[in-house]
């Protein structure tokens, strides 16, 4: 599958999307987004009905609307937090068969069901909408790994249930309905990671995520169930490497056949002032087609050149990398504006050589 096509626009693959959390890339606005090549972003239901709140996104018309951004919008499910709160941290919440309950800091009470997922995430008027999953960490015991099976199944059926019950409701056009995915989980385990795509296929979705931690406990991808993943997976629907974020990641997965991509990591490093650099061609064998400069070095206090002479983005065409360092040192907010400006564009950049591979065939 080369593209999809959704209300708000196509998104061609193999795609990277940044991370807008909190309905916002930190430091940077849509105008830079675009402006980077940035087709399309995600962004977390978990969050947002925190902050500022679903009734506050919906009035505003939608997410679209509220964050001034036209075009795909994919929201997460909220499962991921599953896993980041109730699994490591038991006093956050609970989980059940009907969903989880979590409570924040300030000790505020959330519920968030299967159906409350996609409900939120239809208010916000998503492109792409994710069943809610039960997520695990790839080391975690295989009793651990067949209840998340079981309950990302259990739930994916009932967000197929009320994602069309909904959108049957509104009788909306094929090319206005938002897309439904789903996350097969399993961790490690080749035949649960079966067991569950078998499922959701039989169920039936427009797309399907990689669930659970991409990476062991050994910060190693998980390279193995990844191609075992897409050879389960019909080449017709789009793969979702949630989380993959790490430029050699992404050129792995890419290879493997996965569509989509998203991560915090690539904006993350930039406000924490590691840059990324193409050395070689990304097609080559290995790892060393890229590099990373970190601005922590004193050294880069000399350096008069940009991050590189090869990057095309407004951040290397004006400034040095002393510059750069410079504004991190004295934590100016500039610094996060160019600094994250130029991490997208070198991953809008890789996607769009490793898109040219896959046209050349």
């Amino acid at each position: 599958m080369r593209r999809i096509d959704l209300r708000n626009g196509s998104l061609d693959f193999p795609v990277f999307l940044p991370d807008a959390t909190r309905a916002v890339v930190r430091g940077v606005g849509s105008d830079d987004l675009a402006a980077c090549g940035v087709t399309g972003l995600v962004m977390s239901t978990f969050h947002l009905m925190q902050h500022p709140g679903s009734s506050v996104v919906a009035g505003h018309g939608g997410l679209h609307r509220f964050a001034g951004w036209d075009r795909p919008i994919i929201t997460d499910s909220g499962g991921f937090q599953v896993y980041s709160l109730v699994h490591e941290n038991p006093k956050y919440g609970s989980l059940s068969e009907k969903g989880m309950v979590f409570r924040t800091d300030d000790g505020t009470k959330y519920n968030l069901t299967p159906e409350k997922s996609i409900q939120l995430q239809l208010s916000y008027a998503s492109d792409v909408v994710y069943c809610l999953d039960d997520c695990t960490h790839p080391d975690a015991d295989d009793s651990a790994q067949i209840d998340s099976v079981r309950r990302t199944i259990k739930w994916a059926k009932r967000c197929r249930e009320v994602f069309d019950q909904i959108v049957d409701g509104k009788r909306m056009a094929e090319l206005d309905r938002p897309r439904l995915f789903a996350v097969v989980q399993g961790g490690a385990v080749p035949a649960l990671r079966k067991q569950c795509a078998e499922a959701l296929l039989d169920i039936g979705f427009d797309g399907y995520g990689f669930g659970g931690f991409p990476i062991d406990g050994e910060r190693r991808l998980l390279e193995d169930m990844f191609a075992y993943l897409r050879e389960l997976i019909p080449a017709e629907y789009p793969l979702h490497a949630l989380g993959v974020g790490h430029p050699a990641h992404v050129k792995t997965c890419a290879d493997l056949g996965y569509a989509i991509f998203d991560s915090a990591l690539p904006t993350r490093d930039a406000r924490r002032g590691r840059l990324y650099r193409f050395t070689g061609d990304p097609g080559a064998a290995g790892a060393d087609w890229f590099e990373f400069i970190y601005l922590e070095d004193g050294r880069h206090t000399r350096t008069s050149d940009p991050i590189s002479d090869r990057c095309d983005c407004t951040t290397c065409a004006r400034y040095s990398v002393a510059y750069l360092r410079h504004l991190y040192e004295i934590e100016d907010a500039l610094y996060i504006r160019l600094a994250t400006v130029h991490n997208l564009r070198f991953m809008i950049r890789l996607m769009e050589h490793l898109r040219t591979r896959v046209t050349d065939g």
